[in-house]
């Protein structure tokens, strides 16, 4: 089967998930590589891979899937905050909202991703309060992010499909 892969990545954390796709698929059957791309429509299957914003893909993300024809999507992506699987869920569900009625989704993939030192600061310049203290651990937690154990994650829910 053919695929592409395409991923839109403000700081590299989808990027990184893209390149491990990249590392994991047989080589000899990826027809395109790269940002979101017309070319990549040519392949039966597409590795659509986004950060989140506002909860939901970024707007390059979200125009590409509303060109999905008949391909196979694995959606991926990663999001700052990051723990609780019901909040993926609702990310990859408002992503998909994004493709046409008669697209097939063959499967998803989200971690938790670093964010930039801005946000940490933005925190920090909030009201001391508990929401600030769980903004800034969230954050810290989310440095070392995606690590091994999330690419591994990946590599499984690609090679279960």
């Amino acid at each position: 089967m053919t695929y592409a892969i395409i991923y839109s990545s403000k700081t590299g954390n989808t990027r990184l998930l893209a390149e491990t796709l990249r590392d994991t698929l047989p080589t000899a059957d990826c027809l395109y590589f790269g940002e979101p791309s017309d070319e990549a429509l040519r392949a039966e299957r597409i590795y659509v891979g986004f950060w989140t914003d506002k909860g939901t893909c970024d707007a390059d993300t979200a125009a590409f899937l509303a060109r999905v024809t008949t391909q196979e999507v694995f959606l991926f992506g990663t999001a700052g905050f990051g723990g609780a699987p019901e909040y993926f869920d609702k990310i990859l569900s408002a992503a998909r909202q994004n493709l046409p009625d008669d697209a097939t989704v063959c499967g998803s993939y989200m971690c938790q991703g670093k964010m930039p030192m801005a946000v940490r600061a933005r925190y920090e310049q909030m009201e001391d309060s508990p929401r600030r203290q769980m903004m800034i651990e969230n954050f810290d937690a989310a440095l070392s992010h995606p690590d091994a154990a999330d690419l591994s994650h990946l590599r499984d829910a690609v090679l279960d499909r």
